[in-house]
């Protein structure tokens, strides 16, 4: 179980990490969020948002930072 709590933490500091890197990034123009492929609607009294170009890029950046992590490991 110890093992875990370790994985754990290391996961939650990473995602604290991501944050604190999008959070500025919006300032430079950065445009998650807003990208071709998101599909955003504005009704009466809903909103409905759904980023799967947003999420398509990030798994892309995301899948080739583990790649050459994975590479450099071996």
């Amino acid at each position: 179980m110890n093992d875990v709590g370790k994985a754990l933490v290391s996961f939650g500091l990473l995602i604290a990490l991501l944050g604190a890197l999008v959070l500025p990034a919006a300032r430079f123009g950065l445009l998650l969020g807003r990208l071709p492929g998101d599909i955003s609607h504005k009704g009466k009294n809903i909103f409905f948002y759904v980023p799967l170009g947003t999420s398509l890029l990030l798994s892309v950046v995301l899948s080739l930072i583990l790649y050459v992590l994975s590479r450099i490991r071996r």
